[in-house]
């Protein structure tokens, strides 16, 4: 049986009043304080007007005032909807605009990029900032709490709670609805597989705004997980605070993991505490993984999820794109034509239980294409390997089609990382071509003091680990491979900057293979 996250808190703050929910920047919260702190929260939320099915904006960085605004909503019924702090004014506006929100919860030092929006969108008098008392003329967060004496209805656990938003790099971003039905059958099952427990510690820079710390924040509350939320991912901040409250888990996203490594190397910190590591979003290249287990003595995971599902899937047990599969992971892997692949091939990943999103909201269009027969259709290429294992292969909109041959850009980029010991990052994309439809084309990032020299150097290894016809047809070297609000690497953006300036180190054409025949490319190729 699932409990719902409010209910989860307010079991803690019963059973465990005392104990450690989570610390930030040197300030300890309490599950009880927890509790006090988001039902007064929620009761401020109604004396305001706002009501069950109102969206309430969320804009902030990490910080307590956002898990407790989160709690809050789920209490009343409103609907949570956080903004992403990289977002400017021109992306926030018409997003505001289709929310229409109750309310405003922001930070002062994100509120200039929504101080200009249109008063009849979000009038002043529901605009809350944190941190600054009327500095800009509007109400403050300690008001909000003191402001609010009714009684609060009990809300329907089958409505959206939460409204959390697409990255936006392919158009318009959609909004992912969960409701706390899906949110506690989700943490349900992160707190299920993943093993957190009260004699834990776990350091996450995850940033509440996105789903990856929301559902992991939430599954950290149900597993009873004291946890340090860390205000940004900040390599040594990150590193000084696993040893200081010795860490024994550890969330991020590969460059953050990445940046950890060299921050370690040039300043040892004691670490030994870590038990795992786990990294998501982007598939962490296998060398980057063998060299942090090495330096920092913990074994970093790849893990999958996404903003629409989380929880059925655990973390690989060795290097490489691989998960697990649990007793409680409904999938198929599927073709083009919907039929489930042979074992060993690769498809498209279909999930489904009920920690699956419910749509997105007011596009029913996007919802149709993506959420068939309660199957969320992924978008991930996976395969099955040995036993429990799921191998992730590439994002299908990313498959590179060379003259009909499926190539994952992922396998590409780890041949070009493990091949030479100055590529740092690297990133694959297709490279439109009259003849073959696309040709492979790759960027990447050198370490401090490499030398652009090395491209040809880096071309002829890597073309001894891949056949000729997925070896780079140009390769560019940059200072950072752009990324999106979720740590990903933009791939529309490496599409975008190919044409901008002529490769680094161009390579003749590889000899035609079989590989590069017309055969139509129904299915990814193995």
């Amino acid at each position: 049986m699932t409990v719902l996250p409010t209910e989860v808190l307010m079991q803690r703050a019963e059973s465990r009043p005392e104990s450690t929910a989570f610390v930030f920047q040197e300030d300890v919260w309490t599950y009880q304080r927890c509790a006090q702190e988001s039902e007064s929260v929620a009761r401020g939320l109604a004396a305001h007007g706002v009501k069950a099915g109102d969206r309430v904006v969320l804009h902030m960085t990490n910080r307590p005032e956002m898990l407790i605004a989160y709690y809050a909503c789920f209490r009343l019924g409103a609907v949570a909807a956080p903004l992403r702090t990289a977002f400017r004014f021109a992306e926030l506006a018409p997003m505001l605009q289709r929310l229409q929100p109750a309310l405003y919860i922001g930070e002062s030092s994100l509120y200039p990029n929504v101080a200009a929006v249109d008063a009849a969108i979000l009038p002043r008098e529901k605009r809350v900032i944190l941190d600054e008392t009327d500095a800009h003329g509007v109400q403050s967060w300690e008001a909000l709490k003191q402001s609010g004496h009714a009684d609060l209805p009990i809300p329907a656990s089958n409505e959206p709670a939460v409204l959390i938003n697409t990255s936006g790099s392919t158009g318009q971003p959609k909004f992912v609805t969960h409701t706390q039905d899906t949110l506690a059958a989700g943490t349900h099952l992160l707190s299920k597989h993943f093993g957190f427990s009260a004699d834990d510690v776990i350091v996450s820079p995850l940033q509440l705004a996105h789903g990856s710390g929301l559902f992991c924040s939430l599954s950290f509350v149900r597993s009873g997980a004291p946890f340090i939320m860390l205000p940004s991912a900040d390599p040594d901040l990150v590193l000084d605070n696993i040893e200081r409250f010795r860490a024994t888990w550890l969330l991020g996203f590969p460059n953050q993991y990445a940046g950890m490594l060299e921050a370690q190397q040039a300043k040892p910190r004691d670490v030994s505490s870590l038990r795992v590591c786990l990294t998501g979003a982007d598939a962490c290249p296998v060398d980057l993984q063998k060299r942090f287990t090495e330096v920092l003595k913990a074994p970093l995971y790849n893990v999958w999820g996404a903003t629409e599902v989380a929880g059925q899937l655990s973390f690989g047990l060795q290097p490489g794109p691989v998960i697990r599969l649990t007793e409680d992971a409904q999938i198929r892997l599927v073709d083009e034509e919907g039929t489930d692949v042979a074992h060993g091939e690769i498809g498209e990943l279909l999930i489904r239980g009920k920690n699956v999103f419910v749509g997105y909201w007011n596009d029913p269009t996007a919802t149709a294409q993506n959420l068939k027969n309660g199957w969320y259709h992924t978008g991930d290429l996976m395969r099955r390997g040995e036993g429990d294992e799921l191998w992730f292969v590439s994002r299908k909109k990313d498959i590179i089609i060379r003259g009909g041959t499926n190539i994952s850009p992922t396998e590409v980029e780890e041949a070009l990382v493990a091949c030479h010991p100055a590529v740092v990052e690297a990133g694959a994309v297709g490279k439109p071509d009259p003849v073959l439809g696309q040709r492979v084309f790759a960027f990447i990032k050198l370490a401090a003091g490499a030398k652009e020299d090395v491209v040809s150097e880096i071309l002829q290894n890597v073309a001894g680990r891949l056949a000729p016809y997925k070896v780079p047809e140009g390769l560019r070297v940059i200072d950072a491979l752009p990324r999106n609000a979720l740590s990903k690497v933009d791939r529309r953006a490496l599409e975008r900057m190919i044409g901008e300036v002529e490769s680094a180190g161009p390579r003749p054409d590889p000899a035609p293979s079989r590989a590069s025949g017309e055969r139509p490319a129904r299915r990814v190729a193995t």
